[in-house]
């Protein structure tokens, strides 16, 4: 296993979901263009594995969070672009909260007082 695999880091169960709804405040885009985001604004430390990030957009939509349309890309090929919904957006707050109370403690857990 090389090093650059040793410093990526693993996803909790539910963070990549969150980081999506993030990445769609951006705007609508594609799952490609998804995965790079969130590489990028991770210096990529974390790598978002195609076998993951589409079973989880369809999940968003499934839970009316996203909406996707087929559409023509910047190359020419067709390609599903997501939007985020209102309840998407809503939902998108909840997960923040939530995910920053998690942090916190175990912030508190790692580092005693």
């Amino acid at each position: 296993m090389s090093k650059e695999q040793l410093d990526r880091l693993e996803l909790l169960q539910g963070t990549l979901e969150m980081m999506i709804l993030r990445t769609l405040l951006f705007g609508p885009t594609n799952g490609y263009q998804i995965a790079k985001v969130i590489e990028k604004m991770s210096d990529d430390a974390l790598q978002v594995d195609h076998s993951s990030l589409y079973p989880a957009l369809h999940r968003l939509e499934k839970k009316g969070w996203l909406i996707s349309k087929w559409e023509d890309s910047d190359t020419g090929r067709r390609a599903k672009s997501y939007r985020l919904t209102k309840l998407g957006r809503k939902q998108l707050l909840i997960e923040q909260s939530k995910w920053d109370r998690l942090t916190s403690a175990i912030a508190r857990v790692m580092r005693p007082a």
